[in-house]
Order: structure tokens, then sequence, then C-alpha cells
């Protein structure tokens, strides 16, 4: 089966869409009876990812990525076939599905937040607001990464259930072993032994402002508490207010990936996941594979994939996630209830994803 997909996540700094891009198309590599080709949608893909896999063949055709989505909204030219060459499968793996020749198409979605929430996201995003339902109407498969988004595409778009595939995200088996230090570590980000972590995109939808209202209800009221360490690229919206919090109290490294990453979670007291919206949260399951105890926000996914084994509290209430938080620090879950939670997450592999990717594409070349 000759599969292309859109690399385009690949380049830049790889955040939840650009490991899932990435992870994908490693395990798709291993599958035998997959060709599989990667095409970068943007005139930044000249260079081919050092990290891609020998097997995969990378085809660049340099065009303005913003260019395309505006002609690929109305038009359905210039084919997938154009970048591509001659596939079976395209998968649109980031919202965006070309128009194609003889190409089946495969759209991943991975949330409604331009939908149901456009006062949380940016205007790149809300450009989705019609790029999305023309991907779906070129799709013989939809993908999403979660129950809970699978039903809100069903109920939106009035879409056939049978065309929408849930692929769960996987968990890279690396951070059940997750070490609390690496030589890098210390010295690029000189953390404390002891710290409350958060991790994502500084933007609205990630709900740190209510993190840092909960945090400074904590550093007020008792000297104790540890600081809190927000990792993230910079996003968009309005800046976070820090008043009140020093620089021993509030750390900003910035993004951290790979290795140094895994130390950072493994090394926290607490992980804290206050998302108003997610169409899969990955971090808080990685934290529950390093051993960390979770805190999060109960929001469907949340629901759905942490398994009762993380610490809910409800969206937007910082006094709630202040308790929370505290609970987590003073009384931390038992080492049994660690273990069960890391257990729990061992079942959210990129092989079962390749697999249910795979399924997916032999329905719609076999249709």
């Amino acid at each position: 089966m000759r599969v292309a997909v859109d690399a385009t996540p690949l380049l830049g700094d790889r955040t939840g869409i650009g490991q899932y891009t990435a992870y994908l198309i490693e395990a798709l590599a291993r599958c035998d009876d997959v060709l599989l080709t990667a095409v970068p949608f943007t005139m930044r893909g000249g260079c081919r990812p050092s990290d891609l896999d020998a097997s995969v063949r990378w085809r660049h055709l340099p065009f303005p990525a913003r260019l395309l989505q505006r002609i690929w909204t109305s038009y359905d030219v210039p084919r997938v076939e154009m970048f591509a060459g001659s596939v079976d499968i395209f998968h649109g793996t980031n919202f965006v599905l070309p128009p194609s020749g003889h190409a089946k198409g495969v759209l991943t979605v991975h949330d409604l937040s331009y939908l149901k929430y456009p006062e949380l996201v940016n205007d790149a995003s809300l450009k989705y607001v019609s790029l999305v339902p023309k991907g779906l109407s070129r799709a013989q498969a939809i993908l999403t990464p979660s129950h809970a988004i699978a039903e809100e595409i069903i109920a939106s778009y009035n879409v056939d259930p049978a065309a929408v595939t849930v692929t769960p995200l996987g968990v890279d088996a690396r951070w059940f072993t997750a070490a609390t230090h690496t030589p890098s570590q210390p010295a690029q980000l000189d953390l404390p032994s002891e710290y409350i972590l958060a991790v994502g995109t500084l933007e609205p939808r990630k709900g740190l402002d209510v993190l840092l209202q909960a945090y400074r209800q904590l550093a007020s009221s008792r000297e104790d508490i540890p600081p809190l360490v927000l990792i993230g690229t910079q996003g968009w919206g309005p800046e976070l207010d820090l008043s009140g919090l020093s620089e021993s109290q509030l750390i900003r490294p910035g993004y951290v990936g790979g290795e140094d990453l895994r130390s950072v979670v493994a090394g926290a007291s607490t992980f804290v996941f206050p998302s108003r919206y997610e169409g899969f949260g990955l971090p808080p399951l990685e934290a529950m594979a390093a051993g960390v105890p979770v805190v999060a926000t109960a929001i469907p996914t949340s629901h759905e994939l942490l398994g009762g084994f993380a610490d809910l509290v409800p969206v937007g209430d910082p006094a709630a996630l202040a308790d929370s938080i505290l609970r987590s620090i003073q009384t931390p879950p038992s080492r049994t209830h660690l273990m069960a939670a890391s257990a729990h997450v061992a079942q959210f592999t990129w092989s079962k994803c390749a697999q249910a990717t795979i399924q997916a594409y032999s329905r719609v070349v076999g249709g």
C-alpha cells in the first residue's frame, strides 16, 4: 500500500500534533506492507528531518502553505499527486486534506476547539472553520485521537459514524524509565529538588491563567510551597499575570524536549494539567508513565483517558485546583497507586495507533 502523509508538523518545535505525526510515521515505517512518503506543504520543507526513517521518501515542492490552504478551501486543485506522486492513500495529519485525483483521502481531526471555543484559539486555527468541512467532504476515513472528539465530529458535521475511527495516541516507552536527572538537565535548567510542573503551549486554551491564580493562592498562604515550573513555547493571547510571584517561585524555561523533558517531568513533585479543552491530552499520561502524581481538569478526555488515576477538578476553578495541588504535595498518592497508574498508561502505544490507522487505510482501499 502506497501511503503519503502530511509531514508539515514535523518542522519546528514538536508539540502535540508534531509528536503525533513523528511517532505515527516512525511506526508506519516499520510496517512491511506500507510504502511511505512524507510530504511537507510549506516553503520550509527543503531539509529532510534528520530523525526520519531512511525507508521514508521525502518529497518537497516549495509552495506557500497559507496560499495552498486558501486555494484548497474553494477549489479542487492543485491535487495532492502534484506533491506526493502516485499513491493509494493520502493522510492529512493536521486538520487539512488536499484534493486528490486517484488517492483515497484520510483525515485526522484532533479536536474542534476552533468550533466549540473560538475565543480560545488564534486566527491560524480559525481557518479550520472552512478547511475541516472541506476536508471531511473529501475524506473516505476520518481519524480522531479520542472517543470524545469522535462524538463531537459526528454531532457537529453529521458524518457517518462508520467513517470515523478512534486512534488513541501512544506514550513513548522511554517515559516509563525516565530518569530524574540527565547530564545536561541541571546545567540547562537549574531546577530545585522539588517543584510543581505544567507543560503546554502558552495559550488561553491551556488554562495556565487559572493555574497561576491557584498557585498565587497557595504561595500567599504557605511558605513551604515548591516553585511552579511552566514549560512550553510562547503561543498567543494575553500575557500571563505574573504579579506577586518572584523568580524563585515561578520558573519558565521555555521549550524543552526529548530526554530533558522526560527528566524534568520525572523529577516533579506534582504534574498539573489545567486545560480547558483537549482532543487527547498526552502530557498527563506521560507524567503518569513516569510515576508522577497528576492533577487535571475534569474535561471529557480526562475522564476517558486517565482511568481514574488523576485528581480531577472543575475547569476554571482556581480554589479547587489549589486544594488539589496542596493535597497532592502533602499526602501524595501511594507507590501502589502510582504503579497502577503507570500500568494503565502502558496500554497507549504508537504501535497500536499505527495498526488502527492501517486498518482504516485498508478499509478505504478495499472499499
